[in-house]
């Protein structure tokens, strides 16, 4: 059903030639200092309970064995899913290799991660 002339639109149609609807900015009233101080982040927009900010990059924090475990998990899950589906290796040599793959990739990517993480912090220092 068509608009009367007396009901208006309450919003401006966005659209441009290309069918892109762009992003509408602020329509409001202008922030007060204390709003403006912060990135959106952690004031309580979106950003969820606890959040301080921006994630820290991988390499500004030592490396965890934790993390280690579980990227060598994952990594002897691929592992064992190479070797089933592609090598068409039987299951019983594959159970065999997955504690392999975690017992030697573990440690791999733990070190591999503190060499990282050393090479990162020696680089900020020195610039």
């Amino acid at each position: 059903m068509p608009r009367t002339s007396k009901t208006r639109r309450s919003t401006k149609h966005r659209g441009n030639a290309a069918g892109i609807i762009e992003a509408r900015g602020r329509t409001g009233r202008k922030p007060t200092p204390a709003e403006k101080g912060g990135s959106g982040r952690g004031t309580g927009q979106r950003g969820g309970k606890g959040s301080s900010g921006p994630r820290p990059k991988r390499y500004e924090q030592p490396p965890t064995w934790k993390s280690a475990a579980v990227r060598a998990v994952l990594a002897a899950a691929v592992v064992y899913l190479v070797s089933t589906l592609l090598l068409k290796r039987p299951v019983k040599d594959n159970i065999i290799l997955f504690p392999i793959v975690l017992v030697l990739y573990a440690p791999l990517i733990y070190y591999t991660d503190l060499w990282m993480y050393k090479r990162h912090v020696r680089k900020k220092a020195a610039g």
